[in-house]
């Protein structure tokens, strides 16, 4: 149920992905202009966008303390406020001020505060072994999210306009994650998840178990110090911001190839996207998380300068560039999944909000600069060449650097499966 719950939250605040949908909208009123068009700067339609980014990543460390002290149920209808207030709020005006406020800030915050809240009480009622199944379920709701939205959002668009669309958003958001986060529970005191259920042998081995899995429980401050978390945002740092820019940009880009249905490769990209966290949890626990971080910051690379022709051509073909932005959506979204089972392992549960909090403020920061950076590329020189050539580049250090990871869990996990085929050998 709470992992259902915080699935359910998720889906509802990743309208984050739709963004190239609303920035198309908005890029086609400066075009047109008239009474009541949008008067923006074409080279700050990103920015928004990008605020929103920063802001939520920041906003997870605050998220991330509230959930530690006041449970996750406050913490998500927090969020579900926020976000609503924020569509609201937009949904009236097309000042660049009220959008960047509005959809930067307090949608911003509102997604931090749900998200922070949907994960961490999921990942309490599972063993250690499940770490990455289950963030990679929960998480894969926030990807998912794009495939409705972007047809419902262009499906409202077409009748009530972009105002009335953010007001319909934000009322609706309002309500699913106000309702869904009364699911949201933590286990009781006590509760120790995956143990033994024979009487006869649980004495024991569960005790053995627990001697096995040494849970870390640093503090934030205890965490900073470590080189290990260091590593972790540099490479969350460009693994996200390449898998941002080519989101909060991907129906710029297939507006040739597509034109009017180009909210398809939005929605194809999500359902990529989800697939990536689903995939990359269930690899992480098979065959842990750093081999598995390798592979997606490898591919990753391949993929952008992959997509320099696919993009570029003078008739793009559409299937191509659909099957590229859903595998750059499937290898972003594997990081979605892999931090946080990263960030658990390196610091514990006790102090997990917090702790990914400091953790995915590298999102936000590399969602900012690399969506900025890629618009103003895109604006400069016409193509998204440089903006691929040197994500790609990024990428492929980070595939070198992936390598240096400790892969506590494995080893620990290693211990204790050898442990249990000798028990179930003796009985």
């Amino acid at each position: 149920m709470v992992t259902a719950a915080g699935t359910g939250v998720n889906l509802a605040l990743g309208v984050l992905y739709a963004w190239s949908i609303f920035k198309a909208e908005i890029g086609r009123s400066i075009a047109v202009g008239g009474e009541g068009a949008f008067q923006w700067d074409p080279a700050s339609l990103n920015d928004p966008y990008a605020i929103c980014c920063l802001v939520f990543a920041f906003s997870m460390i605050l998220a991330g303390r509230c959930q530690d002290l006041l449970g996750p149920r406050v913490t998500a209808i927090l969020g579900g406020i926020l976000v609503g207030t924020g569509f609201v709020w937009i949904s009236q005006s097309t000042a660049y001020a009220v959008w960047a406020l509005g959809f930067g800030v307090l949608v911003g915050a509102g997604i931090a505060f749900g998200y922070a809240a949907a994960t961490p009480p999921a990942m309490k009622w599972y063993p250690p072994h499940q770490t990455g199944k289950v963030a990679g379920i929960v998480v894969s709701g926030f990807g998912l999210a794009s495939v409705y939205i972007a047809p419902l959002a262009r499906y409202l668009m077409n009748g009530w306009g972009l105002g009335g669309t953010m007001l319909v958003l934000g009322v609706g958001f309002f309500a699913v994650v106000t309702l869904l986060s009364l699911l949201l529970v933590n286990p009781p005191a006590g509760y120790h998840p995956g143990e033994v259920r024979d009487s006869r042998r649980k004495g024991g081995i569960n005790q053995r178990i627990r001697e096995l899995f040494v849970e870390p429980n640093l503090a934030p401050s205890q965490l900073l110090r470590q080189p290990s978390f260091w590593l972790l945002w540099v490479l969350y740092f460009l693994g996200a911001g390449a898998g941002l820019m080519v989101i909060g940009s991907v129906a710029g880009m297939a507006t040739r190839s597509l034109g009017s249905a180009a909210f398809v490769a939005v929605a194809v990209l999500a359902v990529g996207n989800a697939g990536g966290r689903l995939v990359a949890g269930f690899a992480a626990d098979r065959i842990g998380p750093t081999q598995t971080l390798t592979g997606v910051f490898a591919l990753q690379a391949l993929l952008m300068f992959v997509a320099i022709p696919v993009t570029g051509a003078e008739n793009a073909s559409a299937l191509l560039l659909v099957l590229v932005s859903s595998l750059i959506g499937f290898n972003y979204g594997a990081n979605l999944a892999l931090f946080p089972a990263l960030t658990k392992d390196l610091g514990g549960i006790k102090n997990f909000g917090v702790n990914y909090g400091l953790v995915f403020t590298a999102w936000g920061v590399g969602g900012f600069m690399m969506s900025r950076a890629s618009q103003a590329l895109v604006i400069s020189t016409g193509s998204y060449r440089a903006s691929f050539l040197a994500a790609g580049g990024l990428l492929a250090a980070g595939a070198l650097l992936s390598l240096r990871v400790r892969d506590r869990k494995s080893e620990q996990l290693q211990s204790i499966r050898a442990f249990l085929g000798e028990q179930n050998k003796a009985a």
